[in-house]
């Protein structure tokens, strides 16, 4: 299986954001550097509701360092549901999923197509 790479603070801080946003899901846009996710941007003026998470996409910078999104799901299923998958389709190439209860284990990355790749956590 494939290995998509995220800081340890990066991953505690999007715990955290899950935890804070709970009973809705958050969302946002992850940057890389050198193969590392270390960086989200939550778009300006989202809504973060109990069963999808809507932004304007045009309010987004042109910013090549994104290359993938994350977002939670308030019950314990990390599966992506069909919105999920058509989503992934549009932005980026790595899709973590962050399910309750907002643990590092209840974590999962895809790819676009709903491929799992395994999530490896480093310093």
């Amino acid at each position: 299986m494939e290995t998509v790479k995220i800081r340890r603070e990066l991953l505690e801080y999007l715990l955290e954001l899950a935890r804070d946003f709970y009973p809705n899901e958050f969302a946002g846009f992850l940057r890389a550097k050198d193969g590392v996710f270390e960086e989200v941007l939550i778009a300006p003026d989202p809504h973060f509701g109990r069963s999808s998470a809507f932004f304007n996409t045009w309010m987004l910078p042109h910013d090549e360092s994104i290359k993938g999104t994350v977002h939670s799901h308030p019950g314990p299923n990390p599966r992506p549901s069909g919105a999920d998958l058509h989503f992934f389709s549009k932005f980026g190439g790595v899709h973590l999923i962050i399910a309750y209860p907002f643990v590092e284990g209840s974590v999962r990355a895809y790819r676009n197509d709903g491929s799992e790749l395994r999530v490896e956590v480093v310093e």
